[in-house]
């Protein structure tokens, strides 16, 4: 991870200061990059503070040539780009990696106590320490930012001189110096307080700066700042409420990250070699016109076979969603899971496919009759299958899992055709509950009732925490949904102790709508210790019997009980019910909701209603 060379060091013909030359900070692994460290993103190495740079080719902030390109063409699709790339490695064989920048650039000595910004302390270079002192430098420990994903400078003169005056020009101007120092009575923000000395202003502490309209009622609003694209980049206004954040808050950056699973007819990688032409070919609707393409695109033999094209193609179009010209982008995401349920439903079976076929999935051998009194059908073992997890966009302030388009950053200041992504490979276990069973169940009145709390709560946290509530997404909380959110967390915990796979190595993908009502638990690691056949070997009706009674039973009793069977709303806002660390909750990594929208009493039923539990017949004797 290196900060971005000078753009003065380099030459429209590509000069300027090798790759190697550049410090190195520190290292993340390729994973991290996508889910954790992404671009926009603050990262701390030591005592200092970066953020990731933009996908901006003209910045050279992402070397494309350390950067493998990976194919997933109904997600490139959705996305509209036409292909993805991992990110760099940053192993020693790296000779670039991710490109950083210093932000914030506000800094304060330990020593002086002086707030700056960071060139203004004249640090040796390579160093970040005063040029007075010789102490460290501490990055400020606030920024602010808005909803639409901008990021800044915290405004400490403003703050000090309590001033509606944003301009920079005005910075400075009362001919003083700010200074931060900590009382150290407490730990709380009215012993962090900051000064100027102008004497025209009174010392102040932090505190009330994060309230929702601190800064808006010193008449500060958003000017559209994004230090991730560098100085070069013009700030736009913006004109949005700004929050005041910690810098290592997770409200900072929240990835947007969306996801696909390799399924017929393009698991087999034969289409790779058409990336980047799918677009045109789209255009053409006979055979004919097809190979007049091709004929002008490949000089030798086609990669692809006229046949196979047109297969595609046909695929292609019979996953578009119908009845709209220019389909919003939920209703084509979920065009996509359908045909995933779809195609683990009808399964692939291996061995009329070839060594290249990167999705295998069989109906299991034992009578699968066995699980009709759980209500649990269409076992299906998912022997080989690989996602591919692309980064979208990310969020500020805003929930990644409830965001519209409007309040999604994207990753470059100009458009794309490829996005970062990662790809991962494993195994799997999909079932499906019974249709019939799932609607009488799901038309029971306190069923309604406990799901419409957790909704209620979900969409009041979400509109509290929109400026523009009427703009929020509605909550996807349903019984379906949250029935199944719930089984599939009880069945990562069991198999974490059957499968001899940690919880956080195991990953849920729900399939709950109107026309499904599916989930698939797979293994989900970027090498091959994710197809050990453990998780697999779970799918056998007899065995799936006895982990679906048996995660119910452990799901039916809490070490917190009876705080948690009967608490009226878990977690933050009251999203859960009957739902804890020390029951149903799983590492964040494993879960596609963020531990939110739970609630084990689904599962289970309630001491004075047991009929709300959907499993009821497992903890029968």
């Amino acid at each position: 991870m290196t900060p971005p060379p000078a753009r003065r060091r380099r030459t429209a013909a590509g000069g300027g200061t090798p790759a190697h030359s550049l410090p190195k900070r520190g290292t993340v692994r390729r994973a991290q990059a996508i889910t954790t460290y992404g671009v926009g993103s603050l990262i701390a190495m030591d005592q200092e503070s970066f953020i990731v740079s933009g996908l901006d080719d003209a910045d050279r902030s992402w070397n494309t040539d350390e950067s493998p390109r990976i194919s997933e063409r109904r997600l490139a699709r959705l996305l509209g780009v036409d292909h993805f790339r991992l990110p760099p490695a940053s192993d020693d064989a790296s000779k670039d990696g991710l490109r950083v920048r210093r932000f914030p650039l506000m800094h304060s000595c330990s020593e002086c106590n002086e707030l700056r910004l960071h060139g203004n302390f004249n640090p040796p270079a390579g160093r970040s320490v005063c040029g007075t002192c010789d102490a460290d430098l501490i990055p400020s420990r606030f920024v602010v930012a808005c909803e639409a994903g901008h990021l800044g400078e915290f405004p400490y003169w403003q703050w000090v001189h309590r001033s509606t005056d944003r301009g920079s020009a005005s910075i400075g101007t009362c001919g003083g110096t700010l200074q931060l120092r900590s009382s150290g009575r407490t730990s709380s923000l009215r012993s962090i307080l900051v000064s100027c000395t102008c004497g025209q202003a009174r010392e102040v502490s932090m505190e009330g700066s994060f309230r929702r309209s601190a800064l808006g009622d010193l008449g500060l609003k958003c000017q559209g700042s994004r230090p991730w694209l560098g100085t070069s980049v013009p700030v736009q206004g913006c004109g949005l409420s700004l929050r005041t954040l910690q810098r290592g808050s997770s409200s900072v950056w929240q990835p947007v990250l969306k996801s696909a699973l390799s399924i017929p007819p393009w698991s087999n990688r034969r289409e790779d070699p058409l990336d980047g032409h799918w677009e045109k070919l789209r255009k053409y609707d006979t055979r004919a016109a097809v190979a007049i393409y091709l004929d002008a695109v490949f000089d030798d033999e086609w990669p692809v076979s006229l046949d196979e094209v047109m297969a595609l193609l046909a695929a292609e179009r019979e996953e578009d969603p119908d009845g709209e010209a220019n389909p919003a982008f939920d209703h084509r995401y979920r065009a996509l899971r359908n045909k995933e349920y779809e195609r683990l439903r009808s399964g692939n079976e291996e061995g009329e496919r070839s060594r290249d076929e990167q999705f295998v999935c069989e109906t299991p051998l034992g009578d699968r009759s066995v699980l009709a009194p759980l209500g649990v059908t269409g076992p299906m073992l998912v022997k080989k299958l690989r996602e591919v997890r692309a980064l979208k966009a990310f969020t500020r302030l805003v929930d990644a899992g409830s965001t519209t388009e409007a309040s999604e950053m994207p990753l470059s200041e100009r458009p794309l055709r490829w996005l970062p992504a990662m790809e991962v490979w494993g195994e799997g276990v999909f079932l499906r509950l019974d249709e019939e069973r799932l609607e009488t169940w799901e038309r029971s009145a306190a069923v309604a009732a406990r799901v419409e709390r957790m909704r209620s709560a979900h969409q009041r946290v979400l509109e509290q925490r929109a400026d523009d509530p009427t703009a929020v997404t509605p909550s996807p909380a349903t019984p379906r949904m949250v029935l199944l959110h719930t089984l599939a967390h009880v069945l990562i915990d069991e198999w974490s102790l059957e499968a001899g796979y940690a919880a956080a190595s195991l990953r849920e993908r729900l399939y709950a709508a109107d026309d499904m009502a599916g989930v698939l638990v797979y293994t989900a690691t970027s090498d091959s210790a994710g197809s050990l056949g453990g998780l697999v070997a779970q799918g056998e009706p007899n065995r799936l019997d006895r982990s679906v009674r048996s995660a119910v039973r452990r799901a039916q009793w809490c070490s917190a009980d009876p705080l948690c069977v009967e608490s009226e709303g878990s977690g933050v806002g009251g999203i859960n019910l009957a739902a804890c660390h020390a029951c149903v909750l799983l590492p964040e990594t494993s879960c596609e909701h963020n531990n939110e929208l739970l609630d084990r009493a689904l599962l289970t039923g309630t001491p004075e209603d047991p009929t709300t539990g959907f499993f009821i017949e497992a903890l029968r004797p």
